[in-house]
């Protein structure tokens, strides 16, 4: 038995130091790079938060300075059946965090896509009426925003609300209550928590229809009253991504007055089958080997190219880290990435800061020397 447990000990020891050598040459972590520029985050899912992989743990804890609920905290999984909430593991993630000084951010209160299904219908399978539907969006929030307060920093209030085009997205929400469905969420989600800061969350932030209709409606926002603190860039990119026009919505945001959050941020290697959908999850495609080119590792020049684009970024937010005040990866090693499975079900990508053995990719080190150095471009 001493023997079993001698052992081990040192293989969880391997492991800590082999965790630990990725960064041995700067000895610096994001979270300590970046902690007076912005807050530096990661997505986590339900298997990660309960983990008992230490090497997974320390990377979490000594990497990100907050945390976000890839899927606990969105409406179909706390509330599935009308008035019956589970905040089980959302209470989890809120306690990991607690336990590694972290940020907690909610993610979402109100989306079409992972609403359940009953929120749009009677018991009859009738669509319910305007007046149904407000009780019923006053009630979750009331109810979810009330059951984290103190423990979440902000929310993403309303997520994807905008079409590419800027006419508002024609969600169940949107063709029920109209577009005074955002007003009411920021409403009752302030009313809630009067100290809780509140978001608006989107993906294709570099579309110049998109951002305009965004500031619109911000502006809206604030001139009905309404509690708006930042504008969430989703930032799922790809190469092709115009990165000025990208740059040019943040300053778009911050000059109407709200900070800018970097919410979702991953990087695809993969091509697309017919353009680039942004984040529409409800997009699938069938799986075709042509369409997984990296499925045994990337090439030299696509890793040199993933680091460069990012380097690239990194450079963006540092110019502009006294407008932004969180940048989130939206997971945390390549093998636990969405992309993986989307819109193709079963490809090898390669989207995130960390690889599939926890390892730091190079461009880690060159953001961590920008940030600590203040070699960016000004």
């Amino acid at each position: 038995m001493v023997m079993c447990r001698m052992k081990s000990w040192i293989a969880l020891w391997c492991v800590c130091c082999a965790f630990s050598s990725a960064f041995a040459g700067s000895g610096t972590t994001l979270r300590e790079a970046f902690r007076d520029k912005f807050l530096i985050g990661a997505a986590l899912n339900v298997r990660q938060v309960v983990s008992k992989d230490e090497a997974l743990q320390s990377l979490i804890r000594e990497q990100f300075s907050s945390v976000v609920a890839e899927n606990c905290m969105k409406a179909e999984e706390v509330q599935p059946e009308e008035g019956h909430f589970d905040f089980t593991d959302g209470d989890r993630l809120c306690d990991l965090a607690e336990k590694n000084g972290q940020v907690v951010i909610g993610h979402c209160l109100i989306w079409h896509s992972q609403a359940p299904k009953w929120f749009f219908k009677d018991k009859d399978g009738n669509t319910v009426s305007k007046e149904v539907l407000i009780q019923r969006m006053k009630d979750h929030i009331y109810k979810v925003v009330g059951h984290y307060k103190g423990r979440v920093k902000g929310w993403d209030v309303v997520n994807e609300a905008i079409e590419g085009n800027g006419e508002f997205r024609k969600s169940p929400f949107y063709k029920i209550i109209g577009p005074e469905f955002i007003r009411l969420a920021f409403q009752f989600a302030h009313e809630a928590d009067p100290d809780v800061e509140l978001y608006y969350n989107d993906y294709g932030m570099d579309s110049p229809r998109k951002r305009e209709a965004v500031v619109r409606m911000v502006q809206d926002l604030k001139a009905h009253g309404c509690r708006i603190d930042a504008v969430g860039m989703q930032s799922h990119l790809s190469f092709d991504t115009p990165l000025d026009e990208y740059e040019k919505s943040m300053e778009a945001f911050a000059a109407a007055g709200v900070k800018v959050m970097v919410t979702e941020l991953d990087l695809s290697v993969l091509p697309w089958p017919k353009g680039n959908f942004g984040a529409a999850v409800e997009t699938n495609f069938a799986y075709k080997q042509a369409m997984d080119p990296y499925k045994d590792g990337l090439s030299e020049e696509k890793a040199k190219e993933l680091n460069d684009f990012y380097t690239k970024l990194f450079d963006i937010y540092l110019r502009h880290s006294k407008d932004i005040s969180r940048v989130t990866f939206w997971g945390v090693t390549d093998g636990d990435s969405w992309k993986n499975n989307w819109p193709i079900h079963g490809r090898t990508d390669y989207p995130l800061a960390f690889d599939r053995d926890m390892k730091p990719k190079p461009f880690v080190q060159t953001i961590i020397e920008m940030a600590e150095s203040g070699r960016y471009a000004e």
